[in-house]
């Protein structure tokens, strides 16, 4: 259990927020299936990371690794890696499941993946569906959950179309899609983050994206070289910082070298919908863009996000929800069914946890509406994470503007994605 403690005088200073999760992990499994020796600098050391490295040693993959700097020595394909003595333990991480169950279709052998609890009850067929149609044979239980048993052999080319707008599903079948030797063409339901895209091509693959911004197509087996990849600061990271200065009075703050890749850029969208004071400094680069954020702050206007603007900020959503209860009026979520199977029932945990502090919220099958209140009337002081990182981070940045003491049940599960998140949020409680 974590005291929480208010931010009287607001947050101040300038922070580098640890490497985005989403590049680390494709870093990784990219490097390991290229020729040579790719050098990932920046790289995010929190749990779910070190979850897709050690599984990738376990399947013969050499890595080093000192500090956020990675070293791994590519085998040149999956067909080059070993069988594993154990089965693969994911952990908590649902993109090292879904990516992994894609890049190990190609092996010659069978793999079992694992997770913890709550990992082993989130639907994974959304995945293994997809990957059929390549030719993928993966066996879950009858729930259509972990234990999965991924049974390497020929994957084939052919076109994908999705029902969900998920970044997952649509790189697990572009790694699987690797290994075929005919195009492999993914249609996505809807524009979903490209980081495998730009990452592949970066690798040397030949892969280009349509005019819709919804269809991908790979080409067969590509020669893959290993990388120098410099990891920008995680947005998804930072947002949390973004929200905290936004509704502490009193507040600057500026982050650096943060990634601002378009399909990433939901949060600060909504955030300027609701009228925060967030200035964009642009740092010249080649690969995923990035920049410094200077944020101040403000008082907000409520919004209403629908199905086509979620897929942007699904990760973001807690926070949104916590902008929303600060708002002066009614917002909605809507269209947002997916945070259901989450790490947690992020709309059920959502509601309650923002009850707790006084908050009204309505919670439909898709979403929530959310009336924002000028201070929090804490009615339960006894906030929890549920065992959801992102739950357990915005619960965090709430408790800064609370004049009631509150403590964080299940704190643990911030070290998911954010390992230093609390040292970091108060070097800037202190930093003024």
């Amino acid at each position: 259990m974590r005291k929480l403690e208010q931010a009287p005088h607001g947050l101040h200073g300038e922070l580098a927020v640890p490497g985005d999760k989403s590049i680390s992990h494709r870093a990784l499994m990219l490097g390991a299936v290229a020729m040579g020796t790719t050098t990932i600098e920046h790289w995010l050391a929190g749990e779910d990371c070190q979850h897709t490295l050690q599984a990738l040693r376990d399947v013969g993959v050499p890595i080093e690794r000192q500090g956020t700097t990675v070293i791994v020595h590519g085998k040149g394909g999956a067909g080059n890696f070993v069988a594993p003595a154990t089965p693969l333990a994911m952990g908590n991480s649902g993109t090292t499941t879904r990516l992994l169950m894609g890049l190990l279709s190609g092996t010659s052998f069978t793999s079992e993946l694992v997770g913890d609890n709550s990992l082993e009850r989130r639907p994974m067929q959304r995945v293994t569906q997809p990957l059929a149609e390549l030719g993928v044979r993966i066996d879950l239980t009858a729930a259509g959950t972990l234990p999965a048993h991924v049974h390497g052999g020929p994957v084939h080319g052919g076109t994908v179309r999705l029902n969900v707008a998920s970044a997952q599903v649509k790189s697990a079948v572009l790694l699987a899609g690797l290994n075929a030797p005919t195009p492999t063409v993914v249609v996505e339901k809807l524009p979903t983050r490209d980081h495998t895209e730009i990452m592949l091509r970066q690798f040397g693959a030949d892969i280009t994206t349509a005019t819709d911004q919804r269809t991908i197509t790979l080409q067969p087996q590509p020669h893959l070289t290993g990388q120098t990849v410099v990891v920008p600061g995680d947005l998804s990271s930072a947002a949390f910082f973004l929200v905290a200065a936004t509704i502490v009075p009193q507040s600057e703050v500026k982050l650096t070298n943060v990634n601002l890749n378009p399909t990433r850029t939901g949060i600060l969208r909504v955030l300027d919908q609701m009228g925060a004071d967030v200035t964009i400094e642009p740092i010249p680069t080649t690969g995923e863009p990035r920049g410094n954020l200077v944020v101040r702050s403000s008082q907000l206007q409520p919004i209403h996000l629908t199905a086509p603007e979620i897929p942007a900020v699904i990760d973001e959503l807690p926070l949104v929800a916590l902008l929303a209860a600060t708002a002066d009026g009614t917002s909605t979520i809507r269209g947002a069914a997916e945070l259901r199977v989450k790490e947690t029932d992020r709309i059920a945990v959502l509601k309650k946890e923002l009850e707790k502090l006084g908050v009204a919220v309505t919670e439909y099958p898709d979403g929530l509406a959310i009336t924002g209140r000028p201070a929090w009337d804490v009615q339960n002081s006894d906030l929890d994470s549920h065992g959801d990182h992102r739950i357990g981070m915005m619960l965090a940045v709430a408790a800064l503007r609370s004049h009631t003491p509150l403590t964080l049940q299940n704190e643990e599960a911030v070290a998911v994605s954010y390992p230093q998140f609390f040292t970091d949020l108060e070097q800037l409680r202190e930093d003024h």
